[in-house]
């Protein structure tokens, strides 16, 4: 068995050109799902992998950021 691994969004930030690609990913050897993140910038890759709570923790601050942008 290999580890399950679910697209959910890719795209590409307009300023820098990153790709962005958001992943579900468990693992064969058991756990919790989790979010896969992966930056791709130019030949260079980060990728990590966050439990839902530091995801929700995440998207949150994101949108607040957003909301004060377009207030």
């Amino acid at each position: 068995m290999d580890n399950q691994i679910t697209p959910i969004d890719k795209f590409v930030l307009p300023i820098g050109r990153q790709e962005i690609e958001l992943q579900r990913i468990v693992y064969e050897s058991g756990g919790m799902p989790l979010l896969r993140v992966r930056i791709r910038e130019g030949k260079r890759f980060t990728v990590f992998d966050m439990d839902p709570e530091s995801a929700a923790r995440w998207g949150q601050a994101m949108l607040a950021w957003v909301k004060g942008e377009r207030a």
